[in-house]
């Protein structure tokens, strides 16, 4: 069982009752999590990196880390982080909002946040992090059509290969929406696996299009921390996809 885990924001959350306002994990919280999986003896991988030992090629103490939307503060808090611990970690990219601010929370959020520039990605992938696609514009893929669907999923590959001069294996669903027609898509576009947002520790038996992750949030607490990452509680919630 190999943990993947979810993140979105790493910088000062908003104010009490903003929205998704627990998406948002502070600096120092996200620190002394990884400061944990370091003294634990386990390493923080990529996705691409993790594969591996997730099929049972390699053995080791890994905990794959995943950050979702490609946020400017990612780059700014979390990189240094990961960098100064030896970790890497896989940052999915929404590609027609490189350099601009997160639209589609806009309508229920008054508080945009900035996305990566095309030179942070360039330095994210040129620092040893892995870049991943997260469609062309953070669509629900399960309602849209074939054709919108290869759209969003080969335009978005293309582009950030085009960007990076090398190929992109790793697909995040937006919203964590999937259904059998989004991961056959996913696998036609050409993605080696990708990852959802269902719950759960990742088996070898798992399908690689539609991998579980461990969601962490504001509120998670060093212990809670450890709890969802490296124990069994993950494990017993987790739902199982095609």
């Amino acid at each position: 069982m190999i943990p993947i885990l979810m993140y979105h924001q790493i910088g000062i959350p908003p104010a009490r009752g903003s929205y998704l306002r627990g998406a948002t994990v502070h600096p120092r919280r996200f620190a002394n999590q990884m400061i944990l999986l370091k003294r634990l003896g386990y390493r923080g991988v990529s996705l691409t990196e993790g594969m591996p030992y997730l099929r049972g090629e390699k053995q080791g103490k890994v905990v794959i880390l995943t950050f979702d939307d490609g946020y400017e503060n990612v780059f700014e808090n979390a990189r240094p982080i990961l960098k100064s611990l030896g970790f890497t970690a896989t940052n999915f990219i929404v590609t027609d909002l490189v350099g601009d601010v997160n639209r589609w929370m806009l309508p229920k959020s008054k508080l945009p946040a900035p996305l990566m520039t095309e030179d942070q990605i360039r330095q994210w992938h040129d620092e040893g992090f892995e870049i991943g696609s997260h469609t062309c514009n953070h669509v629900y893929l399960s309602q849209q059509s074939p054709e919108v669907q290869h759209d969003e999923l080969v335009r978005s590959k293309n582009y950030l290969e085009q960007l990076l001069g090398a190929p992109v294996a790793s697909f995040c669903y937006p919203y964590g929406d999937i259904d059998a027609p989004a991961i056959e898509a996913v696998k036609q576009a050409g993605y080696q696996w990708a990852v959802a947002t269902h719950k759960g520790l990742a088996l070898t038996e798992d399908n690689m299009w539609a991998l579980p992750r461990v969601s962490i949030i504001r509120s998670n607490h060093l212990l809670r921390f450890y709890q969802k990452t490296l124990t069994q509680l993950s494990h017993k919630a987790r739902t199982v996809y095609w």
